[in-house]
């Protein structure tokens, strides 16, 4: 289960590494460019959960040769490539559509996943997120009511946005579920 965030950088780490082999810096490029729930994702987060994975059979890593007779000042890169059982744990992680898929920071990164995972798991996890939000403006809500008289008109905005914000995510999911309930179909050639 992706249950903290360590897991849902493991998770983001063997989906790029399914792509193909990768030494740590393209790692971290990568995890920045697609999945910017990691900006701030630094090496002492990346390499102890690179090691992690390799301890769990996940990933091995090899040592790229210098070329010969060449002089570089930079030493040997280490580059990451995932197993069969790697695979197998990716699988299983991009499958698993429960109340932790829904979370704030997991749900972003198996957002920027779904293209690799069944349809029915996508609905589950948008759905879900879709009622955990929901969940969150009744809250919102409530929290308004009970405190507007003691709210100062900028602290009671704020609470209006973060209300707004969250009621645009609703409406947000509930075209993307819409169009998973409908997918289009390809049109036919004449």
């Amino acid at each position: 289960m992706v249950r903290k965030r360590g897991d849902v950088l493991l998770l983001a780490v063997l989906a790029l590494l399914a792509d193909g082999p990768l030494h740590g810096y393209e790692v971290r490029k990568r995890l920045d460019l697609r999945l910017g729930a990691f900006r701030a994702l630094s090496y002492g987060t990346l390499y102890p959960a690179l090691r992690a994975l390799q301890a769990g059979g996940c990933i091995t890593e090899t040592t790229e040769e210098r070329i010969p007779g060449t002089v570089s000042p930079k030493r040997a890169r280490v580059v990451y490539e995932i197993t069969r059982h790697g695979k197998d744990r990716l699988g299983q992680m991009l499958e698993e559509s429960g109340p932790d898929a829904w979370e704030d920071d997991a749900f972003g990164v198996h957002f920027a996943l779904f293209t690799r995972v069944a349809p029915r798991t996508r609905l589950r996890i948008l759905e879900g997120r879709r009622a955990r939000l929901l969940e969150r403006l009744e809250q919102m809500n409530r929290s308004i009511d009970r405190t507007q008289a003691q709210l100062d008109s900028y602290a009671l905005e704020a609470q209006r946005h973060g209300l707004e914000t969250v009621r645009s995510e609703v409406d947000w999911l509930e075209r993307l579920i819409s169009a998973e309930h409908h997918p289009e179909k390809p049109e036919e050639n004449p």
